[in-house]
């Protein structure tokens, strides 16, 4: 055995960043290789909000053995197969970002060139028909995919609504099943060792000291570890995405609550519902330089599906990221890292990149330098990668209805992405760069439903005549509605698999 294995965590901070975390690593490690400890305390309260997951989460959870019904169940969930966007590109206005393709590969190239081609035309259906999410979010149909030959139904892309408080619960559970020790206390003190700054242990009220040799910050936004001790640093980004706060509330939820969460633009940001199946998640994402707090709240409370269950509690942030990850023997993970307002569910996909990152880059007691500088460089380019695409919904667009709105759409934008929607602008054409998290069908679903119209298509789309491209559409336009019409009710899904 390697002399200098790390043999004790301390994870810092509970909440769904540090049960995700010890729920990972005492399923990788195992008991055997090193013990691990998370301190948290009843008495601080977390964020809590982040509701919404992208498809990966599956790949989190497979991973950890876990039950899929048995998991929406405990969590009081519900399936998601995309967002719904209002009034973003322009009053009125509302597309779907839906998960998976949008009809089949086409000969090598991209779908969206032929449909491009066709709706220069006018022969084109709506960009939505051809998707299977978006046509059975509107049909609020769901099922799980099946062995169904080259079917749309054998490759059904979803993720998960759920509360996320009870989510930690779950995995909670897991971890102490697995050999996790929680102890609960308020932390006073962060001990360094004097000849390198590495953290030794931390102090609880009670005096009590708890050691360790690999430490990882989930302390939120405050970053007891990483920030307050380490003195790590952070990289504002608010110039580009300005909203600073946000208004939440849970309401009563509706009968027929819905497999997609919705986004809709406000005079000074944006509002978010999220359909579990014992309430319905809300919130005002805004910033108060251009709207109050109290006119934030009135605007939540007025466009609620239902009843409100509670007050109104606000929560401030900065959009940005630490400059540092991961220093000397601490790894920060979820809000301790930074921040990316919710607008595409990436909160929780971040907490899933960074375990899967240190656990790719895992250290041993030296913490060689090269292993940091490499996690931290990953990190930081898909958190910029993420950047880029949360901008684009904010400039691309033809609202000029509010001074909020005045200032996104004449903001510069860094030159990445305005390379991309230059590209995009004469052509249509959309790329994935390197490992980033969304792909070219989200660039093409986002650029279109944001109302940015192409010059052009990819020349290349016209291997095939107006009239065969018209037909291999028409069919899979056909395809997608018939597997839609054959997907079970999303309620009735969840009334038959995983009811709470």
């Amino acid at each position: 055995m390697n002399e200098n294995r790390v043999r004790s965590i301390v994870i810092v901070g509970g909440g769904t960043a540090g049960w995700m975390t010890a729920a990972a690593l005492s399923k990788v490690l195992g008991p055997e290789y090193a013990s691990i400890t998370l301190v948290e305390s009843d008495a601080i309260g977390i964020v809590g909000v982040g509701e919404a997951t992208i498809p990966q989460i599956g790949t989190y959870n497979r991973m950890l053995g876990i039950n899929e019904d048995e998991f929406v169940r405990k969590t009081k969930g519900s399936f998601k197969l995309g967002i719904e966007f209002v009034n973003w590109g322009r009053q009125g206005h509302r597309y779907f970002h839906p998960f998976g393709n949008y009809g089949i590969n086409m000969e090598g190239l991209s779908f969206h060139a032929f449909w491009l081609r066709l709706n220069k035309l006018g022969l084109a259906a709506e960009l939505d028909d051809y998707s299977l999410n978006a046509t059975a979010s509107k049909m609020s149909k769901f099922m799980r995919p099946f062995d169904a030959g080259k079917s749309p139904l054998s490759e059904i892309a979803y993720a998960f609504h759920f509360d996320a408080g009870l989510y930690s619960l779950y995995l909670r559970e897991l971890s102490e099943q697995r050999g996790v020790i929680r102890r609960e206390g308020k932390i006073t003190t962060v001990h360094q060792r004097s000849s390198d700054g590495f953290i030794e242990s931390v102090e609880l009220e009670d005096g009590t000291r708890i050691e360790g040799e690999l430490f990882i910050d989930c302390t939120g936004f405050r970053g007891l570890l990483i920030e307050q001790t380490l003195k790590a640093g952070f990289v504002d980004w608010s110039h580009w995405l300005p909203c600073n706060r946000a208004m939440v509330v849970p309401c009563a939820s509706i009968p027929k609550f819905t497999p997609f969460t919705r986004s809709t633009a406000q005079a000074a940001g944006w509002q978010w519902r999220i359909p579990l199946q014992h309430r319905t998640g809300n919130g005002y994402v805004y910033c108060n330089e251009y709207i109050s707090d109290d006119e934030a709240t009135a605007t939540l409370l007025d466009n609620l599906d239902g009843e409100a269950l509670a007050e109104p509690r606000q929560v401030r942030f900065t959009t940005g990221h630490r400059k540092k990850y991961w220093d000397k023997n601490c790894v920060a993970i979820g809000l301790s890292s930074g921040f990316m307002e919710p607008l595409e569910s990436t909160s929780i996909w971040m907490i899933q990149s960074g375990i899967s990152r240190l656990l790719a880059n895992f250290p041993d007691r030296t913490f060689d330098q090269v292993d940091i500088d490499r996690y931290n460089r990953i990190l930081i380019e898909e958190t910029e990668y993420i950047r880029d695409f949360l901008i684009l919904h904010y400039k691309a667009t033809e609202r000029s209805d509010s001074p909020f709105w005045e200032y996104c759409r004449n903001m510069s934008i860094p030159e990445r992405l305005a390379e991309k929607m230059r590209v995009y602008a004469n052509t249509g054409r959309t790329f994935r760069e390197g490992e980033e998290l969304f792909n070219n069908t989200s660039w093409f679903a986002v650029l279109n439903g944001q109302c940015v119209k192409p010059r052009t298509y990819d020349p290349v789309a016209e291997m095939m005549s107006v009239e065969e491209t018209r037909n291999r559409l028409d069919q899979i336009r056909a395809t997608i509605k018939n597997s839609a019409d054959y997907m079970t009710d999303h309620n009735e899904f969840i009334k038959k698999n995983c009811a709470a």
